[in-house]
């Protein structure tokens, strides 16, 4: 009877088990094998553990029955008494001695069983838990919580092939998760910005949570400042399509057809343009009569332009309050690049225009309002970086305070976030700062170096325009193609004639071209040959150091030149330079006053920075002394370009000033640009020399002595000819040295071999063309 009790529960088990062993492998899909052998193992160590077991559970069940018993015993024994009550009580005990161990063994064993087929079955659910598996299971199907369809495993995954007669062994696809969006950019939207290419500014568009980028203009003159209306329908923006700049509004209502129209007819500048909240009126820049104002303009043309400010210092960068009733602008009218607010509300106990941010130590910039009009974010250099500022704007007390890294912020349509230009070496980005509450800072769209002026409205791009990629690509040529002539000698380039009055107007065969070109664009822009007369193009490898300069100048590898530094002088002077406090090095911006005939507004634009006066450092002001200048006291009028821009359009970099510039005039390097192409000086120098001309600069694995800074270098005589370096020119009492009036010849100083043979007639001296274009 025990023998198949045993029997029949031991069966029961085995087809428990296979029975939960067939259901987890008919949930797991084609893991029968995997599956298959867990169970095997599992059961191997289900009969183990029982056969271990199995005495002990004998002994068990009969220890509890033979206590039950003697339990009972005692209680009959309390209960009755006599002779009748003892037999009767002995032969319970005998008969229950002779049936109970039997039931008790089934007990304990169909216990023992349930046991482990529970145990059993909590192993393999706990095996096959989704959250041990480093690999995900099969692939999701529906919709994801954010709306975007999962993906299915890609239909053309390999699948390994096993031998006929066994089961494959199929292991789970690794399936693409989409990435959340970030709670930053949930709101979602559309942004247009500014990308400068090929020498040229264009409009482009993203919508946010996505990385294709949209072209929105293709015009070969520039577009910049845009600037969605409250709707999100319309972009405004400043543009040169009919010859100068003038304000555009596109219509996007009808995305299959944008409608542009031109909005201002003058020749005069017109830029920056500000929605009202109603998109009724456009705030914008105006330069009229030698100033730069505030305007508004009337979208549909129904009323007049109004002009909102008449300071002499020029007024700039308008943005219009959510409210309506008050303008934020820059002005320089305190003496300083400050953020203002114009009120509409004419009130006499209030001032109409006051100063917000009054700081003296940094220029503020780019002002944009907060959706519900309580802040006002704006961008500044700040210790060398550019850093995005916020500022509470109805509490007088308050301070700004710093949000993030970057520059030209404009608030997301929630409020929640801040979109901004961040620069590094290598490009752009426009970055998402979360400001009410922490997060994320999310990259939204890398973009090429240099982009600007995001604007974030809520409205999607055109589905029109979304399903053309964005209208047509911009019809272009090179700026320049570099043509060099190669020689399979040491050292493998020469020098190459450049017709520009300089001394020794030669530079290296890689960058002569695209100085040729660069020369040609700024005149076509300037109006006149801004390049045509150089102070310094190339320098001998003799040529002994100046104090201040450096003796591994970039000067003598050809891949260098230097502006005309008296060009900052004269009533008005045909250069302004700009200081730039980046990092922990100072640079200049050059700006060149465009011909006087161009002084309309057909070439170039007003200024807003204010330049740098160097002269001022020796007219007795012992300040500007110890700065090396001071800012000008008034911006200068009329139009200008960026030269500064226009070369590093052409690869060129400016050079930094030394770090005695405010004491030594020679480092100040305003007029200095090279054309590295990412070789360090060394390397650009051993295109033109060979090693043993390269002399003491021939880096080596000892340590040398350093030489004292007015040094020059050894050369071998028998490697070059002997070269009388060229006296310097007296320097002039409020700037930099330049060169003589006339440049001596200059064939005696450029080494043998580094000049084509049929260079020699190219290399006669130019006439002299008057320095400022004022001049008749």
């Amino acid at each position: 009877m025990l023998v198949r009790a045993y029997r029949l529960t031991d069966k029961l088990g085995v087809a428990a088990l296979k029975s939960s062993i067939a259901l987890v492998d008919a949930t797991l899909d084609g893991l029968s094998i995997i599956w298959g052998v867990i169970a095997s193992i599992l059961l191997l160590i289900l009969r183990v553990v029982w056969f271990l077991l199995r005495p002990f559970a004998l002994l068990f069940g009969g220890i509890v029955m033979f206590l039950v018993n003697r339990v009972r015993l005692m209680v009959s024994g309390g209960a009755a008494s006599g002779p009748m009550a003892r037999r009767a009580t002995a032969g319970a005990l005998d008969a229950g001695l002779a049936e109970d161990p039997l039931r008790v063994q089934n007990r304990v064993l169909s216990g023992m069983t349930v046991i482990l087929l529970l145990f059993l079955i909590g192993t393999l659910l706990w095996a096959s838990s989704p959250t041990l598996s480093r690999t995900p299971q099969a692939a999701f199907r529906g919709v994801g919580g954010n709306g975007v369809p999962n993906l299915a495993p890609f239909a053309d995954t390999p699948v390994a092939v096993t031998p006929t007669g066994t089961s494959p062994v199929i292991f789970a696809t690794q399936v693409p998760t989409v990435t959340p969006l970030p709670s930053v950019l949930e709101v979602r939207g559309s942004l247009a910005y500014v990308v400068r290419e090929n020498g040229q500014t264009d409009l482009w568009a993203v919508a946010v949570g996505t990385e294709t980028q949209l072209r929105l203009t293709n015009d070969p003159a520039d577009e910049r400042d845009p600037v969605w209306s409250p709707d999100g329908r319309r972009l405004a923006y400043a543009s040169r399509q009919d010859g100068n700049w003038e304000i555009y509004i596109t219509d996007f209502s009808d995305s299959a057809n944008p409608i542009t129209t031109r909005m201002t007819v003058d020749l005069s500048f017109q830029g920056g343009p500000a929605w009202s909240p109603d998109g009724a009126w456009l705030a914008h820049e105006s330069y009229q009569g030698n100033n730069l104002d505030i305007y508004a303009l009337s979208v549909d043309g129904s009323l007049p332009t109004q002009q909102l400010t008449r300071d002499p210092a020029p007024d700039f960068s308008p943005a219009w309050s959510p409210g309506g009733r008050e303008i934020a602008f820059v002005s320089w009218r305190d003496g300083n690049q400050d953020i203002y607010l114009f009120s509409l509300d004419d009130d006499d106990d209030t001032p109409r225009i006051r100063n917000i941010t009054n700081t003296p130590t940094r220029h503020e910039d780019h002002p944009t309002w907060s959706p519900d009009g309580e802040l006002l974010a704006y961008s500044a250099l700040d210790e060398g970086i550019e850093k995005v500022f916020v500022l509470p704007v109805n509490d007088p007390n308050a301070t700004a305070q710093v949000l993030e890294r970057g520059r030209q912020p404009d608030w997301a349509p929630d409020g929640s976030s801040l979109v901004s230009v961040v620069d590094a070496l290598d490009g752009s980005q426009l970055i998402a700062s979360p400001f009410a509450g922490a997060g994320v800072v999310p990259s939204i769209i890398p973009v090429p170096r240099g982009a600007s002026d995001p604007s974030w409205t809520a409205a999607p791009l055109p589905q029109a325009l979304v399903n053309a990629g964005g209208v047509g690509p911009a019809v272009s040529v090179p700026l320049f193609i570099e043509q060099v002539d190669e020689r399979n000698t040491d050292p493998p380039y020469r020098l190459n004639p450049i017709e520009v009055n300089v001394e020794n107007a030669v530079l290296s065969d890689r960058v002569n071209d695209s100085f040729n070109a660069l020369r040609e664009a700024v005149n076509a822009q300037a109006g006149w040959d801004v390049l045509g007369r150089l102070d310094d193009a190339f320098w001998s490898i003799e040529r002994p150091p100046q104090p201040g300069e450096d003796i591994r100048s970039w000067l003598k590898t050809g891949r260098a030149f230097g502006l005309t530094r008296n060009s900052i002088l004269g009533f008005p002077p045909p250069m302004e330079i700009v200081r730039e406090d980046i990092g922990i090095n100072t640079y200049w911006r050059v700006f060149v006053r465009v011909v006087e005939d161009a002084q309309s507004g057909q070439l170039g634009e007003p200024l807003r920075h204010m330049p740098w006066d160097i002269a001022s450092r020796t007219a007795g002001d012992v300040e500007a002394y110890d700065q090396g200048g001071r800012l000008r006291a008034v911006m200068p009028q009329g139009y200008y370009i960026d030269l500064t821009q226009i070369i590093a359009d052409y690869g060129w970099q400016r050079m930094p000033a030394g770090r005695d510039w405010r004491a030594n005039a020679n480092s100040i390097n305003y007029w200095l640009f090279r054309k590295p192409d990412g070789l360090d000086w060394y390397n650009a120098m051993r295109e033109l020399y060979t090693e043993g001309q390269m002399g003491g600069f021939v880096p080596t694995a000892t340590l040398t002595p350093v030489l004292p800074p007015t040094e020059p270098a050894t050369v071998d005589p028998g490697e070059l000819p002997q070269i009388q370096p060229t006296n310097p020119p007296t320097q002039a009492p409020t700037v930099p040295p330049a060169p003589p009036t006339d440049p001596p010849t200059i064939l005696p100083t450029i080494p043998e071999g580094l000049l084509p043979p049929d260079a020699e007639a190219l290399l006669t001296p130019l006439p002299l063309e008057p320095q400022n274009p004022l001049e008749s």
